[in-house]
C-alpha cells in the first residue's frame, strides 16, 4: 500500500502516530542494543581507570615521603659536616 492510500484510509492522525510509534521502537532497540552495552563497558573501564589514578596517588604520596627523607637525611648530614668543620677551626 502507498502512504498517501494509507492515509485516505485511515487518516493522517492515524498514520502518524504509527509511524512515531515505529520510531519510538527503532530509538529503543538501537539503544537496547548498541548503547547499553556500550555504556556498561565505558563505566567498567571508568572505574579500572579510577583505580588505577588512586594507586598512583598513593605512590606519589609514597615517593614524595621518601625524597623528602632523603632530603631531610642529606640536610642533617651537611649540617654535621658543617659543624665538624666548625669546631676543627
Amino acid at each position: 500500500m502507498d502512504i498517501v492510500e494509507l492515509v485516505q484510509k485511515f487518516g493522517f492522525p492515524t498514520v502518524m502516530v504509527i509511524g512515531l510509534g515505529y520510531f519510538v521502537f527503532f530509538v529503543w532497540q538501537t539503544i537496547t542494543k548498541t548503547i547499553d552495552p556500550a555504556v556498561q563497558e565505558m563505566k567498567t573501564t571508568i572505574i579500572r581507570l579510577t583505580d588505577q589514578l588512586r594507586l598512583l596517588d598513593q605512590d606519589m604520596i609514597r615517593l614524595k615521603e621518601k625524597v623528602d627523607t632523603v632530603v631531610r637525611l642529606k640536610d642533617q648530614e651537611k649540617q654535621k659536616h658543617e659543624q665538624e668543620k666548625s669546631k676543627k677551626t
